[in-house]
């Protein structure tokens, strides 16, 4: 990979702020799609918030929306994996931009001659300015667009893989798996508000790290749950116990990053997943399920934080390794 300007890839400044603990903006557009003819499932979706009750809502149509969700980003990540394992792929159509987005927007670099084929545009802030001209906040995935108007509708990452699940039933592939069950749901939902707090955001709360003291409290916080999870899988094969949840999704795409990225580049340095025997065998365990695996893309990984967050990685070098055949060798938890 040729490396880019300062002007063309930098997003300096944007995530450190001296001094201080990273806080994770988690203000998003509230809409949602739902089923007709009823009130929308509600619930935390993990992340410990409740969905406004008054956000504007849109219909679950075949066909009327796209998904857009670069493979890079651990958030969109989730979306990709759900849609696979619902089955939902001929439902709601998927656009994946590359890896190193600019100050302005993700960019569909991937696509002939940069312009995403079914959306016509060469950027995702496109379909946000057609909603919202003055969009004030970051241009984020995963999102999902309506095809014909060309607007965003939501980006609101928790409640788009919630609602893939429980809005879009009647879409779902026949052996679609049951990613929140009834008789765990209570506890699952207990499960990802600490993932989320814990891990998915506790990576970056250590690498956003402003001072050596917001770094320091983050690092324990951070391995003080990893522990946990390597405590919890000594028992069961995934986080709920014998079948794959919403719960093990969410924890997967950090997973997923942690040796290549989070370890290095984030400081998250106290050990490598492939040295916790729990969670690493659970963690090639879902990498070896199609819907998850087929979602990664680690070149694409290292290239997103490497390159765009030059505010840590000034030289934008990208690392060679690790050996991404480590995924494929036996995980034992069967």
């Amino acid at each position: 990979m040729s490396s880019s300007t300062e002007s063309d890839q930098s997003t300096s400044g944007a995530y450190v702020t001296a001094g201080q603990e990273f806080d994770r903006d988690m203000n998003y557009i509230p809409d949602r799609i739902t089923a007709q003819g009823g009130e929308p499932i509600d619930g935390r979706a993990g992340t410990g918030a409740s969905s406004p009750s008054d956000a504007p809502r849109w219909p679950v149509e075949a066909g009327r929306y796209r998904l857009i969700a670069a493979k890079a980003c651990p958030w969109a990540n989730r979306s990709i994996i759900v849609r696979s394992l619902l089955g939902l792929e001929d439902v709601i159509s998927l656009g994946t931009p590359g890896p190193t987005h600019d100050k302005r927007s993700w960019t569909f670099d991937l696509d002939p001659d940069g312009v995403d084929p079914v959306l016509g545009i060469e950027r995702l802030q496109d379909a946000y300015f057609a909603r919202y001209p003055d969009y004030p906040r970051g241009i984020t995935v995963p999102a999902i667009v309506e095809i014909e108007s060309g607007k965003v509708v939501t980006n609101d990452f928790p409640w788009i893989t919630h609602d893939f699940f429980f809005e879009w039933r009647e879409h779902h592939a026949p052996d679609a798996p049951d990613l929140w069950p009834a008789d765990v749901r209570d506890e699952m939902e207990d499960v990802m508000v600490r993932i989320f707090h814990e891990i998915n955001n506790g990576v970056y709360r250590c690498g956003f790290a402003g001072s050596q003291e917001a770094y320091d409290a983050a690092y324990d916080r951070l391995w003080t749950a990893m522990d946990w999870l390597e405590d919890r899988l000594s028992t069961r094969r995934y986080l709920m116990g014998d079948a794959v949840t919403e719960a093990d999704v969410r924890l997967f795409t950090t997973l997923a990053r942690f040796d290549a990225v989070y370890h290095g580049h984030f400081k998250c340095n106290r050990n490598k997943l492939t040295e916790m025997p729990n969670v690493w065998g659970y963690a090639r365990d879902l990498y070896q399920i199609p819907a998850f695996g087929d979602s990664i893309d680690f070149e694409q990984i290292k290239a997103h934080y490497y390159v765009v967050q030059t505010d840590i990685n000034p030289t934008q070098i990208v690392p060679k390794g690790p050996d991404p055949s480590l995924w494929l060798e036996p995980h034992g938890r069967g």
